[in-house]
C-alpha cells in the first residue's frame, strides 16, 4: 500500500468541453460543491499533494488552495495534461482521475496499487477508463518523452507500452459529464 506522502493526486481538467459548450467541468456543481474541489477533498486524506492539469482560470484554482498547470504543449488532448501533471509532480507515484468523473471511489488508489509493477488502470463496467490510472513517476515520464518525441497522443498507446495492468471494477460505474443530459443525470447544478 502507497502513504499519501508518496502520491499525488493529479486531476485532468483542461478540456475544451465541446459537447457542454464550452462549459469549465471544473467548476460544475453536485450538491453545491465544484467538481474539482469535490474530487480533491475526497481524497485529500490518500494523497499528499493535488495537482490540476487546468488550462483556464488558474487563480480561481489557487484562490481553492489547488496547484493547477498549463499544458506545457497545448493541443494534445489529455497526454498534454499528463504531460504536465507528470512534469509538476514530486511524488514517486501520480494518481490522475478526470474532473467529470461522477463515482470516484476512495478505494481507488490502494486498488489500482495492488496490481504492482509501474501502476495500473482501471475499467469498470462501461470499459477501460485511461485517464483512471496510477503510474510510476519515471516510467510515466519516460513514457510521455517516447510519445512525445514520436507524435503519439494516445493515452492508450502510452499505457500500453507501459503494459499497465487493468484492474477491473466490477459492478461500478465511473460515470461522466460529458453532454447537457449527463448534467442532469448527475444532478449538477444548471449553469
Amino acid at each position: 500500500m502507497l502513504a499519501a506522502e508518496e502520491l499525488s493526486l493529479g486531476i485532468l481538467a483542461g478540456g475544451r468541453a465541446s459537447r457542454l459548450g464550452g462549459r469549465d467541468k471544473a467548476w460544475i456543481e453536485r450538491d453545491g460543491v465544484p467538481q474539482v474541489l469535490r474530487i480533491a477533498h475526497r481524497f485529500s486524506d490518500e494523497c499528499g499533494a493535488v495537482l490540476v492539469s487546468a488550462n483556464r482560470d488558474l487563480p480561481r484554482h489557487a484562490r481553492h488552495g489547488l496547484q493547477a498547470l498549463m499544458d506545457r504543449r497545448p493541443d494534445l488532448g489529455p497526454l498534454g495534461g499528463l504531460d504536465a501533471l507528470a512534469a509538476a509532480c514530486t511524488t514517486p507515484w501520480l494518481f490522475t482521475l478526470p474532473v467529470d468523473i461522477i463515482d470516484a471511489d476512495i478505494t481507488l488508489p490502494r486498488m489500482l496499487a495492488q496490481a504492482g509493477g509501474q501502476g495500473a488502470v482501471a475499467r469498470d463496467d462501461d470499459g477501460l477508463q485511461p485517464l483512471v490510472a496510477l503510474y510510476r513517476l519515471d516510467a510515466l515520464r519516460a513514457a510521455l518523452a517516447s510519445a512525445l518525441a514520436d507524435g503519439e497522443y494516445s493515452v492508450r498507446a502510452m499505457q500500453a507500452v507501459l503494459a499497465l495492468p487493468v484492474v477491473a471494477f466490477a459492478g461500478l460505474r465511473f460515470g461522466n459529464i460529458n453532454t447537457p443530459d449527463d448534467l442532469a443525470a448527475a444532478g449538477c447544478a444548471p449553469e
